[in-house]
């Protein structure tokens, strides 16, 4: 499957940051869109992998005016977003977003969670051969809120990774290139916990959350990841900001109630588990790119 790329700004030399997601938002939402904001700013090459175009988000009619597809749309708001974040490139992998588990998305003959695991891989293989970046983050591996998409794109970014620098493993059009470090996002559960706890007092099920009710934050807080690395972003707050709300669709992030309170309180810094290389106990960096030269 051919993948879509689009430029969004000349490369620069030296450092690089990938990052393998599944949606548009996911890039603004979660850990990464503030990191996105402060490495485009030191000039670091920052590239985003969206494996699909978010077909299935929900959506109101006000939000299709001037568009034909939902996919449409959505790639539209992606691309204000990354102008807000400063993205060097946005690469499309082309498949049809899979929706919840469970849901008849899921089971679409073109969605990612449907797709040939080699295929996929492939396709991040030599993207990661062709961009070249030291840094690749990814999904932790229940995929944030155990949706499929971003399971799937954390089992295939963790394989591409260790098999971009094999030179016998298609595709072989592209020099083999191995990548120093891979990060999963990962967000405190300790803020977690609380806005969890306090969202019955608003009136809110946290076992029914985000627009289509689908998400169980209880089952959430119970996994739990090690943070080996803070990256300060209190300086690009704004930045990311304004990319979260590009995504007029999705209804951007809770600005009221507990949840918005625990966004204000948490989002001073994005925090990463490092996969590789294996973190030593008590590791604790404050760059992506700490140690490297």
């Amino acid at each position: 499957m051919p993948v879509e790329s689009i430029t969004l700004r000349p490369l620069q030399n030296g450092r690089a940051l990938l990052a393998c997601f599944a949606h548009p938002d996911d890039e603004s939402f979660g850990p990464g869109g503030g990191v996105f904001a402060r490495y485009g700013h030191a000039a670091v090459n920052t590239h985003l992998v969206c494996a699909t175009k978010g077909e299935v988000g929900s959506h109101d009619a006000e939000h299709m005016q001037g568009f034909s597809t939902v996919a449409e749309m959505r790639e539209a708001e992606l691309r204000a977003a990354a102008r807000e974040l400063d993205l060097s490139s946005i690469h499309f992998l082309g498949y049809r977003d899979s929706g919840m588990a469970g849901s008849a998305d899921n089971q679409h003959p073109d969605s990612l969670a449907a797709a040939p695991q080699a295929q996929v891989i492939s396709q991040l293989v030599q993207l990661i051969r062709q961009l070249q970046p030291q840094v690749v983050i990814t999904f932790d591996p229940i995929g944030g809120y155990r949706h499929p998409d971003h399971l799937a794109m954390h089992t295939a970014t963790l394989a591409a990774f260790r098999l971009a620098g094999d030179a016998s493993f298609e595709p072989r059009s592209v020099a083999a290139f191995s990548p120093e470090k891979l990060y999963y996002t990962v967000f405190p559960k300790y803020w977690l916990r609380i806005g969890v706890a306090l969202m019955p007092l608003f009136g809110q099920n946290p076992r029914a959350f985000g627009r289509n009710k689908d998400i169980d934050l209880v089952s959430i807080t119970s996994e739990q990841f090690p943070v080996h690395t803070r990256v300060d972003i209190r300086n690009y707050a704004e930045q990311k900001a304004a990319a979260a709300a590009c995504h007029k669709s999705q209804q951007g992030l809770p600005r009221r109630g507990p949840l918005g309170w625990l966004l204000r309180r948490s989002n001073r810094y994005e925090s990463f588990m490092r996969a590789y290389p294996p973190a030593p106990p008590g590791l604790r960096e404050s760059d992506l790119f700490a140690g490297l030269a």
